[in-house]
């Protein structure tokens, strides 16, 4: 079978990645919810060095206790969206699928923890704390796109 035949035959792939959005939702509303989010986390002390180092050499539990809010808000978050079948404002039935555990995952963990304790920054505050004026955060921002392009180009060849 010839390439152009093989390609008249394949099925569309759906993706079930939740930034395909419509581009007719425009993206004014997704700006300013990322600067209000931006903004709580900067009020917060999130995006803050000295409140990430701290955490890492155990001497406060301030961000272990924003990480253990987040976690269980998205546990009662998941159960409830479960239990009540609650549907997307379009009205879309959200699907979430069963997560494998592949022993990468703890390589991977390990590798982006050591970039976080050593850069004190996660891509979550990046661009919170080059908004605040951080910019030698810039380096971690190109550090992080280089890196999740080099996992793209030769994931297929890490460990599962």
């Amino acid at each position: 079978m010839k390439v152009e035949e093989k390609a008249k035959n394949t099925q569309p792939v759906e993706c079930e990645a939740p930034n395909m959005q419509d581009s007719s939702d425009g993206l004014l509303k997704y700006l300013i919810i990322g600067i209000l989010f931006g903004g709580i986390f900067v009020k917060a002390e999130i995006i803050s060095w000295f409140r990430i180092q701290e955490m890492f050499r155990l001497q406060s539990f301030f961000m272990y206790g924003v990480i253990g809010s987040a976690i269980l808000v998205g546990i009662i978050s998941i159960q409830l969206i479960k239990k009540f079948n609650i549907k997307t404002i379009k009205g879309e039935v959200i699907n979430i699928p069963k997560k494998e555990f592949r022993k990468g995952q703890i390589i991977g963990g390990f590798i982006f923890g050591l970039g976080w304790a050593l850069t004190g920054a996660c891509p979550g505050p990046l661009f919170a704390q080059i908004g605040s004026g951080f910019t030698v955060i810039l380096v971690t921002l190109v550090s992080a796109i280089a890196g999740t392009w080099v996992y793209g180009k030769f994931s297929d060849k890490l460990p599962n």
